[in-house]
């Protein structure tokens, strides 16, 4: 890519991002579409246009607004978890300003008045400016003013050298306040006077096998009630309720049937038809063939059929399908927090004992599952994902080395007509490369969450967290390493195989290595320019939500699921964040210009994703900031990688003292230890100090235990509860009511 076509990208990003800011500010005024930008605002009863008026809105005040929101604000619109990722947005930007305060004046200066790059040309390592040979460097003009430009052994290194040390130092010191911060804001959602049932509960797996003349629900309830005579409440095994919950949902599917019919034939009723017409449907496959009935009378008697099956499959359920597991619910927050604590049997393999996850987010599937399948499962998944980052890398390879325009002029000849072309060769060497890999990327996470799930995670929100480890290693791996030596190595094959001295091709390494922060400048500008533009205009969902409206939606309900906002999408956001921490971490000392580009994406990034935060996206469970050890550790992953990179990079310039860096990858490491040791143990359990904290309310521990019985099993009234527990044993004593 030569300069022309790196000020195309950016600039053409930039265009697009303007167009996209301006789409947003003038669709946004409109009532119509409140559903798609402020929908978080409408569920919590809120005017998205309280204190303005809908035609004065300015281009700038959604940045307006999201700077003078407070993080009270944020946790109250999105939760602890939602704060918690602009903390992290918001830690990587500090690192970032911080670190360019002091590269940007230093190093540039260094680089750019070195000589290096006209050496290597006049010493016939490289091509002049006006070759077309596709190993020519990124477009000198930069490369100038990167380490690629200094000398070997120059003294101009220990600049170099000294940048990686201020770097580390200023990261330490960012991700130290960061996660004392975390750990403030994580105590005090955990010890606020709300009542939350998960609060309450433990999840208890591997339960033995109970005796013939005993359930399994008899055999937890003697089990806890022995070991925590006074705080003990109730328990509720879990069942495999798959059959019953197939049939709830039959019935709930009839129910809405019969609402969208009914809709439909008030409508039909005119002045000229004053009786209306009866809605119809076919019952064969999707409602194409098969035999013409009325569909309100059809979904009615299917109702009524369907009934007397869920109440009969609801007895076997309880009674018959009991599993090895069981939510136990204790009379007080910290009765309940000293019990997940607290190792119950004397063998690893029974009695496995662990906070209870929220409600909403229990993968009810997996709870039953015994701890030896789970390790069994959890190697098998872990092969896979190694088996699939190794397939991935033939691909990524191969796009790395033909998304170039010369690469592709060769393996696709029928192509020189279109890219040969003045304008569309501009265009394309600015944006092939970064679309091609980004489009490629974008296939792996369902899989990954697939994966996760199968492990026999208990939780929606542990399952983020696994896929997003996992997300990340990949696209580490895959798109840092993988993409940036494999075009190296392509690009220079033909030098290589010509010339097959090793010391020539550690030389080329390391001086193609710094001029690969081309593509990189550009795959940032694309990700925050493009994406977060995008993200705010949210035109897609808007198209999406109109359609659905106009086309299929004929009750509120289904208007309601139309424009539904999602959450976050914390397993695929924070991998891609992660990505271009670890890339301009890792160039921030050879080509220190990707430093600003960084700095506006995680500034754009912690601007756009606030506002959507406070008014568009709805949490799908709240881990109070669980997934903050996680991006901690994945930030000093990519420190170590940097460091290691450095070592690597200033050592093939034949620098002397360039094992001075060494002790870095240790003193990493050992932070990385003093703060798991000191913060990790609260975020793994709730500290009983925070537990203790005093209630607003008497906890109503019926309405407790009702939070966690599926909906396809749960009683109409909260006076059933004693019969839903009996149905679950054959004793008839119980713990009494709190």
């Amino acid at each position: 890519m030569d300069f022309a076509s790196f000020i195309t990208s950016v600039l053409t990003s930039f265009i697009i991002f303007v167009v996209l800011v301006l789409v947003f500010t003038w669709l946004s005024r409109h009532p119509g579409n409140a559903p798609v930008y402020y929908p978080s605002l409408l569920l919590r009863g809120l005017d998205p246009w309280e204190g303005r008026r809908r035609g004065t809105r300015s281009p700038v005040g959604w940045i307006r607004d999201a700077l003078s929101a407070s993080e009270g604000d944020v946790i109250a619109a999105g939760g602890v978890d939602a704060a918690v990722y602009l903390i992290f947005l918001s830690s990587v930007l500090s690192i970032l300003v911080f670190s360019g305060i002091v590269l940007l004046p230093v190093l540039l200066p260094v680089a750019g008045t070195d000589h290096a790059l006209d050496l290597r040309r006049a010493a016939g390592f490289e091509p002049k400016n006006n070759s077309k040979d596709d190993s020519t460097p990124d477009f000198p003009q930069m490369e100038r003013l990167a380490l690629g430009n200094v000398q070997p052994s120059s003294t101009r290194l220990w600049a170099f050298l000294l940048s990686v040390y201020w770097v580390s130092f200023v990261t330490y010191f960012v991700l130290w306040k960061s996660y004392k911060h975390v750990s403030n804001l994580r105590a005090t959602a955990r010890s606020t006077p709300d009542v939350k049932p998960e609060e309450f509960a433990v999840l208890v797996r591997d339960v033995p096998r109970s005796s013939p003349d005993e359930t399994i629900k008899d055999s937890v309830d003697s089990y806890f009630r022995a070991l925590h005579p006074n705080t003990f409440y109730r328990s509720m095994v879990v069942t495999d309720h798959t059959k019953a919950d197939k049939i709830y949902l039959e019935i709930e599917d009839h129910k809405k049937k019969i609402a969208r019919a009914e809709v439909v034939y008030a409508n039909s009723k005119t002045e000229s038809n004053p009786e209306g017409t009866k809605p119809t449907h076919r019952t064969g496959f999707l409602g194409l063939i098969g035999k013409k009935v009325d569909t309100i009378e059809y979904c009615s008697e299917q109702i009524k059929e369907l009934l007397p099956k869920l109440e009969a499959e609801q007895k076997t359920t309880l009674r018959d399908k009991q599993q090895r597991a069981a939510i136990v619910f204790f009379n007080s927050r910290s009765a309940a927090a000293s019990a997940s604590q607290t190792l119950h049997a004397q063998v690893f393999d029974k009695w496995t004992v662990m906070e209870a996850p929220e409600p909403r987010e229990i993968i009810w599937s997996n709870l039953s599952r015994n701890i030896y399948e789970r390790q069994i499962r959890q190697v098998v998944v872990y092969f896979i994902v190694f088996l699939t980052v190794v397939f991935y890398t033939v691909p990524i390879t191969a796009v790395s080395a033909i998304s170039t325009l010369e690469n592709l002029r060769k393996v696709l000849p029928f192509l020189k007509v279109v890219v040969d072309r003045t304008a569309i060769k501009t265009v394309l060497q600015a944006y092939l490369p970064q679309i091609a890999l980004i489009v490629f990327l974008a296939l792996l996470p369902a899989f990954l969450m697939f994966l996760s799930k199968a492990e026999g995670i208990p939780s929606q929100s542990h399952v983020v967290r696994a896929s997003a480890g996992k997300y990340f290693y990949f696209i580490v791996f895959n798109v840092f390493l993988i993409y940036t030596l494999g075009k190296t190595l392509f690009a220079s094959l033909k030098t290589i195989l010509n010339n097959a001295n090793i010391g020539l091709i550690i030389n080329m390494l390391a001086n193609s290595l710094p001029g690969g922060a081309t593509f990189f400048l550009t795959f940032v500008a694309l990700k925050f320019f493009v994406g977060y533009g995008l993200e705010l205009s949210r035109v897609v969902p808007l198209i999406i939500f109109h359609l659905k409206r106009k086309y299929l939606c004929k009750t509120e309900d289904d208007v309601r699921a139309a424009w539904y906002p999602s959450d976050l999408g914390y397993s695929t956001r924070v991998p891609n964040d992660m990505l271009i921490t670890t890339v301009v971490l890792c160039y921030s000392v050879m080509a220190p210009l990707i430093i600003p580009f960084g700095v506006a994406y995680f500034a754009l990034g912690w601007l756009i994703a606030k506002n959507q935060v406070l008014r568009v996206y709805v949490p799908s469970y709240e881990s109070n900031g669980r997934m903050w050890p996680h991006m901690h550790t994945r930030i000093i992953a990519a420190l170590l990688l940097y460091q290691a990179t450095m070592i690597g990079v200033i050592g093939l310039k034949k620098f002397l003292y360039s094992p001075i860096l060494v002790p870095l990858l240790p003193i990493s490491i050992i932070f990385a230890y003093i703060c798991h040791m000191r913060f990790y143990p609260a975020f793994a359990n709730t500290p009983l100090e925070v537990a203790q904290h005093e209630l607003k309310e008497t906890p109503n521990m019926d309405a407790i235990y009702t939070a966690y019985i599926p909906p396809c099993l749960k009683p109409d009234k909260l006076e059933d509860l004693d019969v839903y527990e009996d149905a679950q044993s054959h004793s008839t004593s119980r713990a009494p009511s709190i």
